[in-house]
């Protein structure tokens, strides 16, 4: 996992705002938080359960290397299979 992961991992479980460099966390409320990458939200994540919602429709027009770490760094199935990308074995 890379330093800035481990970043934003820790602002999401403290529920804090942060960003550095193209990441940014922003809390929703007293426990949920979004995550963005280049400004555009990929994932709430609930600080208390851990639960993350992938936003599909960013992941599907911006399934990137750097998008995939991001979500799989907060424990999001992501994969990629001869160039497709899945979310929960389910094609984006």
């Amino acid at each position: 996992m890379r330093k800035i992961e481990k970043q934003m991992l820790d602002a999401v479980y403290k529920c804090k705002p942060w960003s550095n460099a193209n990441t940014a966390v922003r809390p929703i409320d007293g426990q949920n938080v979004g995550v963005f990458l280049h400004n555009n939200h990929i994932a709430d994540v609930n600080s208390q359960t851990g639960f993350v919602m992938v936003v599909k429709h960013t992941l599907a027009l911006w399934p990137t290397p750097t998008t995939k770490s991001r979500l799989r760094a907060l424990g999001a199935n992501v994969t990629t299979k001869k160039g497709q990308t899945f979310l929960d074995g389910v094609s984006i």
